[in-house]
């Protein structure tokens, strides 16, 4: 069957002895030209050469990815316990590794079933993301070779497992809730366009009104996994409420908005800003917390707010 589109995958993720047998491409002028067939390696002088180069993303057959998601989640423990590995190319194996899993359950629903995996994703994410300080840095890259929805979707977990731990030190079952739920934040959105994989600003192009439907229908079809916790399904749910009561899909207002929600609703907008959620509109980092403080006592909540804007202006610095 004919591959349709073609996926980033990081150089860093790419181990020259367990890599395995699978084509990888160069985007040249637009085009994909073949770098290497199956049936060869991988070497150090290939690393030498993206170095020298300065390539920091090749691109497999979107039909390649499930074996080098499987390759990588494998290999994940391992590579972040190396003392070998900066924390840049850490970062970007693990953000590399939960966009994969993103990717895999917007396109095989069935795959939200799998608590366990995310589970795994979410720990190795919670251990990451409260020692090193190159976790959200490193995210900026990688955005730029992936569909914004899926990238999005891991920095909103790091952001969110960060808030969580720091602010409120919350214990280790509940955090790894809220990664799960912040992963799986915007699942309702496969209900919305078969080709939301494929467009990188399908948000944008999504009418306003079922954009709505999206936090209430990821909730219900998750839910009826009977697999996922009550924190984890209220992040997906809520996640747009608002501080004052305009928000959706229920309306709540002020602190009747569950905690988890409410941070998420903070990353989530963040995330967005910073990214890009419309190509050409990504905002700095100034201007992001700019525009969520005009929101205080609006969207968000005063306290809740100016206590993550001092989290996130700290790991700036």
């Amino acid at each position: 069957m004919k591959d349709h589109f073609w996926r980033a995958i990081s150089t860093d993720s790419i181990d020259t002895d367990y890599f395995p047998a699978i084509p990888l491409f160069m985007k040249t002028s637009g085009n994909y030209v073949l770098y290497k067939d199956a049936e060869r390696q991988f070497t150090t002088a290939d690393r030498s050469r993206m170095e020298r180069t300065g390539t920091q993303f090749m691109y497999v057959r979107a039909g390649d990815m499930q074996e080098i998601s499987k390759y990588l989640e494998e290999k994940l423990k391992d590579a972040l316990s190396r003392d070998d590995i900066d924390s840049d190319r850490k970062a970007a194996i693990l953000y590399q590794t939960s966009i994969n899993y993103v990717i895999d359950v917007f396109e095989d629903p069935e795959e939200a079933s799998n608590l366990d995996r995310s589970r795994t994703l979410v720990n190795h994410l919670m251990a990451f993301v409260a020692t090193d300080a190159a976790a959200l840095r490193s995210i900026g890259s990688i955005v730029n070779h992936n569909f914004y929805i899926f990238a999005h979707s891991a920095q909103v977990a790091a952001l969110n497992l960060l808030a969580h731990d720091v602010l409120f030190n919350v214990d280790p079952d509940e955090l790894t809730d809220v990664g799960v739920g912040s992963l799986l934040h915007d699942f309702g959105m496969t209900s919305l366009t078969g080709d939301l994989a494929r467009k990188a600003d399908s948000l944008a192009d999504i009418e306003y009104y079922k954009l709505k439907r999206h936090a209430q229908q990821g909730y219900e079809d998750l839910k009826a996994t009977n697999v996922y916790g009550d924190v984890a399904l209220t992040v997906v749910r809520h996640h747009h409420e608002r501080y004052d009561g305009d928000g959706y899909p229920a309306g709540l207002k002020g602190n009747n908005i569950p905690r988890s929600a409410q941070l998420s609703a903070l990353c989530d907008t963040y995330s967005s800003l910073t990214l890009g959620k419309v190509k050409g509109q990504t905002k700095s980092h100034d201007e992001a917390v700019k525009l969520m403080l005009q929101e205080s006592g609006k969207g968000f909540n005063p306290e809740l707010l100016s206590r993550f804007v001092e989290l996130v202006n700290a790991r700036k610095e």
